[in-house]
């Protein structure tokens, strides 16, 4: 089926994992001698070699419960990035730990959640950056439409004059609760709210809010429709559908993270209503924060972790499998992001507690996929890459070795923003001899 698309059409797809993802077992080294390096340090968390989903032609694999996503690698569709983390410019161990905590060379408030949910949606080092790097990047290549949010209001759609528009899950009501439908008292109702916001009052505060609900009405006018629509209801697209029915029962689609996917495959086939040839999507996906129980006992493949990847996993493959019967997989890139990795060195209680750099997943037909970017950390506690030095700090909290920046850069260049729109997005860029990190 052929897609509702503009010519030259692109979207970016963000897909945050809140709570803090363990990315050393989501993505582990398969050779045989660091593989017992990396199991010699996670123990009971450590997944066993012969589990690992083979990442052909790479000495790396994913997590088991990511099966789903070998066929996007294998095409050239996937590709992981390792150690993404908030810097404000290259940082080396020794730079790290010579420089006083309250240092703008260091990021603010390691190791908290909203702190780095904050610098991830922002690709800053500073939490006091009110806005994100996916709103500054709409309003610096002044796109017409702002980051459309199925997860929820986050930073990363906050631009200087803008917020994301949120929608809601398919099935849900977007537009004024209790005003759809043809009823004639409805109907003079809806009428009536449009009659209020629909002259000048001469107060520019009032005039202006007047302004802003116009725009959500019309708004919701020209998406209510689209975004009501779930599996195998009327205005379905067959396609989509076919993409998503290995997790959708009946008409809805199993796990919220899927549920979010699903709007934006929509909303991609759709991309005419929302206006524009070039769209920034966010979804979300919680449970990270995996201080315990993130493995069942004995068995490192089980657990809290393992399903959430599962669900992440199976939900980005019927994903890419809707791009892909759409005629959309080259111009549709989906990415990761999440508050921070998590120690290597696990706790007590089966889980593994807050730390810095991270690994990440990107995908599409336009990624440089079936291959690996960035640095991998060396595994080795206290060494070169970990924040500690004395014996109760060697936990494994990697310092990153590539920036929120570099990586933001490298998707929004894809897009399309030209390299003084990039450094208008993202001031730390200028930092970084290096500007595109090369997945795309």
């Amino acid at each position: 089926m052929a897609a509702h698309a503009q010519s030259g059409y692109k979207a970016l797809v963000c897909v945050f994992l809140f709570g803090g993802n363990d990315g050393m077992n989501m993505v582990v080294p398969s050779d045989t001698e660091r593989h017992a390096e990396y199991a010699s340090i996670r123990r009971s968390l450590a997944l066993p070699r012969a589990s690992l989903v083979p990442l052909a032609g790479s000495s790396y694999g994913l997590h088991p419960a990511m099966s789903a996503l070998r066929p996007a690698w294998d095409r050239g569709d996937l590709a992981p990035v390792f150690n993404v983390g908030p810097l404000a410019r290259p940082l080396s161990k020794a730079q790290y730990r010579s420089l006083p905590a309250s240092s703008p060379d260091i990021p603010d408030n390691l190791y908290s959640h909203s702190d780095q949910q904050a610098l991830w949606e922002s690709a800053s080092a500073s939490v006091l950056t009110r806005t994100g790097w996916g709103g500054r990047a709409v309003s610096a290549m002044g796109l017409t439409t702002p980051v459309v949010s199925v997860g929820g209001n986050g930073r990363f759609g906050i631009s200087e004059r803008d917020v994301p528009l949120v929608l809601p899950e398919p099935g849900g009501v977007f537009g004024l609760q209790g005003m759809d439908g043809t009823w004639a008292p409805t109907v003079a109702r809806r009428n009536a709210v449009r009659m209020l916001y629909g002259g000048n009052t001469g107060n520019q505060m009032l005039d202006q809010f007047a302004v802003q609900q116009r725009s959500a009405l019309d708004m919701s006018d020209r998406l209510g429709a689209l975004v009501r629509v779930r599996p195998g209801e009327a205005g379905a697209v067959a396609a989509i559908d076919q993409a998503f029915a290995p997790i959708t029962t009946g008409n809805r689609v199993n796990t919220p993270i899927g549920r979010q996917l699903y709007q934006v495959a929509k909303l991609v086939h759709g991309n005419a209503v929302l206006g524009g040839s070039r769209h920034l999507f966010f979804a979300t996906q919680g449970g990270y924060d995996t201080h315990g129980d993130q493995v069942s006992g004995s068995n490192a493949t089980t657990g809290q972790h393992a399903q959430l990847l599962q669900a992440l996993a199976e939900a980005m493959a019927c994903f890419q499998n809707a791009m892909t019967a759409l005629g959309m997989a080259q111009a549709v890139t989906l990415f990761t992001q999440s508050d921070f990795g998590r120690t290597f060195r696990p706790n007590n209680s089966l889980g593994t507690d807050h730390a810095w750099g991270n690994h990440q997943l990107v995908m599409g037909a336009a990624v440089r996929g079936s291959q690996t970017y960035g640095v991998f950390p060396s595994m080795q506690l206290g060494g070169a890459d970990d924040v500690g030095q004395h014996s109760w700090e060697l936990h494994g909290r990697w310092i990153p070795t590539t920036s929120v920046d570099q990586y933001a850069a490298t998707l929004l260049r894809w897009l399309g923003a030209g390299e003084g729109q990039l450094d208008s997005v993202l001031p730390n860029l200028r930092n970084f001899s290096n500007r595109d990190v090369g997945f795309l």
